[in-house]
């Protein structure tokens, strides 16, 4: 990043703390990506709340950034194990913020399988969370009863934008990488598991680039809109698995479970728009298959009779080129500032919440007046 465009960043995250900053602030625990930009929004979460720790992705970690991030905040390593654990979830949030009022920013749900235990034995209190993603959003609606209130920015009109160059993205590099084994999107149907921002994103491309594109979606509401552009929609989701010769899985949740990996086409490929652990089953994969290196970040399994490839080991495949969203990505990091604040004022009820309209105006005349220019 050039010295300007850090001069501007860093303006643009400052005046965002100050708008969203509470009088009284509360202790923050902060899951993030931690790539290259990320240093400044991070810088703005510590202004905005006491930051007691930053859980980066494991899977997209930049080192410069963390070694910037680690002068100023400790950098806890994150497992789901860590959380899915009452116990060892209690322990942690005792050793970083032992009673103090706290808010878990949160990317993908981490917290929802221990916040009960996280809001009824900690000696602080825990103020709500906030929530990033499609698929943490759902962790926490699919709860009977929520402990705390949960403030989602999963389905933010800030997140637009991200979403649809997200998904952009996506296709650049599972692009790269087929080209990379002397492969081309050309001649292979693709299969786009999920018809949501990210799913449409990818397959409005695909389709630009003479891609024939086929989609599913458990929701008929979606198939419907997926049809409306133009698509056609698969009516036999495992039919449409044994004649793709590309699957990218973009459901936000479980997109392919262990048995549904033999049906897939002979040199298939796989990509994702999130973590292994979220979209794929590998673990259930049938006993027999070979794993082994087909070329830089795939992966073939192999047996008796049939093979596919893995982009990225499962993980999100555009996190390979960056992931790069421009400047659009701070407008959802501001969001979850302005979420922060809303749990740190305090009188919300245990259930979801959004940021209110005239905050995201606010973020969005902010953002406008650094980045229209």
């Amino acid at each position: 990043m050039e010295a300007t465009d850090r001069a501007r960043l860093e303006s643009y995250f400052s005046r965002i703390a100050d708008e969203f900053t509470p009088p009284e602030r509360p202790s923050s625990l902060l899951i993030t990506h931690l790539l290259p930009e990320r240093p400044a929004f991070i810088r703005a979460v510590s202004k905005a709340t006491k930051l007691r720790a930053v859980l980066p992705k494991p899977k997209s970690i930049n080192t410069m950034a963390r070694r910037e991030v680690e002068q100023a905040v400790a950098c806890d390593e994150l497992m789901r194990e860590t959380f899915a654990d009452a116990d060892t979830a209690v322990t942690y949030l005792e050793t970083r913020a032992a009673g103090e009022p706290v808010v878990l920013l949160d990317v993908g749900g981490y917290f929802a399988p221990s916040l009960d235990a996280l809001c009824a034995r900690f000696t602080g209190h825990v103020l709500g969370v906030v929530e990033d993603t499609e698929n943490g959003h759902k962790r926490y609606a699919d709860r009977d009863k929520l402990p705390c209130p949960v403030v989602s920015v999963a389905r933010s009109p800030l997140k637009d934008p991200e979403d649809f160059l997200v998904g952009q993205s996506v296709v650049f590099s599972t692009e790269a990488l087929l080209r990379g084994r002397g492969d081309i999107l050309h001649g292979r149907p693709a299969l786009v598991l999920g018809f949501g921002k990210l799913g449409s994103s990818i397959a409005r491309l695909l389709h630009v680039k003479g891609v024939r594109v086929i989609v599913y979606d458990i929701n008929p509401v979606r198939q419907t809109q997926a049809m409306s552009h133009g698509f056609e929609v698969a009516r036999d989701r495992d039919r449409a698995l044994e004649t793709a010769g590309l699957v990218l899985c973009a459901t936000g949740g479980l997109s392919l479970r262990g048995e549904d990996f033999p049906r897939l086409k002979n040199g298939a490929y796989v990509a994702t728009v999130t973590s292994s652990e979220d979209e794929l089953e590998l673990d259930g994969l049938p006993a027999g298959y070979v794993r082994d290196s087909a070329g830089e970040n795939v992966t073939r399994y192999t047996t008796t009779g049939h093979y596919f490839y893995l982009l990225n080991g499962g993980n999100a495949v555009n996190f390979l080129h960056g992931a790069s969203v421009g400047p659009f990505i701070f407008l959802v990091q501001a969001e979850i500032i302005a979420g922060a604040a809303m749990l740190a004022h305090g009188g919300l009820d245990a259930t979801l919440h959004e940021v209110p309209a005239t905050d995201r105006a606010a973020i969005a005349a902010t953002w406008l007046h650094y980045y229209n220019r």
